[in-house]
C-alpha cells in the first residue's frame, strides 16, 4: 500500500499539537452549564464588559440594516470606518494615520492573527511578557513563530523592563508584544517605562513592536494610557497599534478590531485576510462607526463603574487571609496571588497544591467561577473579572472569604 493512503485525511496537523481550544473559554462553559442545571454559579472568569452595547451604536446598526449596507464591503474596512478610526487616533492619542495604513477585521484577535501570518517566517521569534493572554503564543505558533516567554514580576508591577528586553533579543526577533493595559494583570506601562523600552529597541532596528491597547479606555488615571508611538514616534515605522471596539464600548459580540501601522505591513495582511474571511461584518463596521464617533460620555461613566468595582474587589480580597491582590491600573481585572494559601496546611491536607485545583475548589465547593493562573504563564495566581455587578461582586467575595477560610483552618 502507498504510505501515503496510511494517514488519515481528517488527522491534525503537525503544527496545532501544542495547540487546543482556551483553557479561559473551557472553564467558562463549563461553569454556564452548571449554570443551565440550576446551580447559582458566579462566574467572574470571562474577559467580557456586563453593560450592554450603547443605544446610538444599536441604533446605527439597525439603520444600516434598513438602509440595506448587507453586502460585501471593502476587504479590510469601508472608507468610512476608517476615517472613523483615523479621526479617533488623531483626536485621541494625538497619533495622525492615513486610510491606507488602517486594517478592520472581525475582532482584535484576528488583526493579530493577520500581522503574525504576514510577517513571521519559520523560527522567527516573537517576544512575549508573561502574565499575558495566552492566545498570543497560539497565534505565533500557528503562523510558523516561536514565542520567547520573558517572566514578569508582581514585585516590579507586571511590566517589562529595559534589562529583561535586551536580553530576551536575537538576530531571530521579528517582534515585541505589548498588552496595556494588561489582561490578565491589569498593568499599565507609564510613558518613562515605554521610553525606557524604546531607547533599548533604538539599538535593535530589526526588532518590531505589537501593542495591544485593546482596554485602552478602562484606564483609571485621568488620562489615556500612553501608546508607545506616542512617546517613541521614531518607533511608527515599526509599530502597529491593534485596537477595537469589545471592551470599551460592550461589543464584544459583533466582532470588530482594527489595527493602524507601515503600510507595506497593512498590504501583506490584507492578503491574509483576503484568503480567509474577507471582510468583516456590514453592519459591526456601521456600528463601529457610531461608537467612535459618538459621544464619549458613555464609556467614562462605565470607566467609573469598573473603578468603583475595582475598589470594592481589592478592599475584599485585602480582608481575606492568604491572598493578595495586584492593584490594576486598568481592565477589569483583579490578578489575585494565593501562593500563601497554597503553602497553607489546610489547603494541602485537602489536596489544593496549584491554581488549577483551588479554582476547581471554588467552582465544585463554592459555585464560584474564576481562571487559574497557570493559563496565563502564572501559576500561583487567579484572575477575577470585576465585570459585574456589585451586588454580584459582593456575594462572590463571601463565597471567596468563606472557601478560603475553610481551607485556611
Amino acid at each position: 500500500m502507498d504510505i501515503m493512503q496510511t494517514h488519515s485525511p481528517i488527522a491534525r496537523a503537525s503544527r496545532l499539537a501544542e495547540i487546543g481550544v482556551s483553557e479561559i473559554l473551557r472553564v467558562v462553559a463549563e461553569a454556564a452549564k452548571r449554570r443551565a442545571e440550576g446551580r447559582d454559579i458566579i462566574i467572574l472568569a470571562a474577559g467580557e464588559p456586563d453593560f450592554p452595547t450603547p443605544d446610538h451604536v444599536k441604533l446605527a446598526a439597525c439603520r444600516a440594516i434598513i438602509e440595506n449596507e448587507t453586502r460585501y464591503t471593502a476587504l479590510d474596512g469601508t472608507p468610512a470606518l476608517k476615517r472613523a478610526i483615523v479621526g479617533k487616533f488623531a483626536r485621541e492619542n494625538g497619533l495622525h494615520y492615513e486610510a491606507g495604513e488602517i486594517s478592520c477585521g472581525a475582532g482584535a484577535k484576528q488583526v493579530i492573527h493577520n500581522v503574525f501570518m504576514a510577517t513571521l517566517d519559520e523560527g522567527d521569534e516573537v517576544i512575549v511578557p508573561t502574565p499575558c493572554w495566552t492566545s498570543y503564543f497560539d497565534m505565533v505558533r500557528i503562523a510558523g513563530g516561536v514565542p520567547v516567554r520573558v517572566p514578569l514580576t508582581e514585585s516590579r508591577g507586571f511590566v517589562l523592563t529595559p534589562d529583561q528586553l535586551e536580553q530576551a533579543i536575537t538576530p531571530k526577533t521579528r517582534w515585541l508584544m505589548i498588552n496595556s493595559p494588561s489582561n490578565p494583570t491589569g498593568a499599565v506601562y507609564s510613558r518613562v517605562e515605554l521610553a525606557a523600552l524604546g531607547q533599548v529597541l533604538a539599538r535593535h532596528p530589526h526588532v518590531g513592536v505589537v501593542s495591544d491597547e485593546i482596554y485602552e479606555h478602562i484606564a483609571f488615571a485621568r488620562d489615556l494610557p500612553p501608546s508607545i508611538v506616542s512617546v517613541c514616534p521614531e518607533l511608527r515605522a515599526r509599530t502597529v497599534i491593534v485596537n477595537g471596539v469589545a471592551k470599551a464600548y460592550s461589543m464584544t459580540g459583533w466582532r470588530l478590531g482594527y489595527a493602524a501601522g507601515p503600510r507595506e505591513l497593512i498590504a501583506g495582511m490584507a492578503i491574509v485576510q483576503s484568503q480567509s474571511t474577507s471582510n468583516p461584518c456590514s453592519i459591526s463596521q456601521a456600528a463601529a462607526i457610531a461608537a467612535l464617533s459618538g459621544p464619549p460620555d458613555v464609556v467614562a461613566a462605565r470607566r467609573e463603574a469598573f473603578q468603583s468595582r475595582r475598589d470594592l474587589v481589592l478592599a475584599a480580597i485585602g480582608a481575606i487571609p492568604g491572598l493578595t491582590c495586584f492593584p490594576p491600573g486598568g481592565a477589569f481585572y483583579a490578578f489575585v496571588n494565593c501562593t500563601e494559601l497554597l503553602g497553607s496546611g489546610g489547603a494541602r491536607q485537602a489536596g489544593i497544591t496549584d491554581d488549577a485545583a483551588f479554582c476547581r475548589y471554588l467552582l465544585d465547593k463554592w459555585d464560584l467561577a474564576l481562571i487559574p493562573g497557570y493559563c496565563f504563564d502564572a501559576p500561583g495566581y487567579v484572575r477575577l473579572s470585576f465585570a459585574a455587578s456589585e451586588a454580584e461582586l459582593i456575594s462572590a467575595m463571601d463565597r471567596l472569604a468563606k472557601g478560603v477560610a475553610h481551607l485556611m483552618q
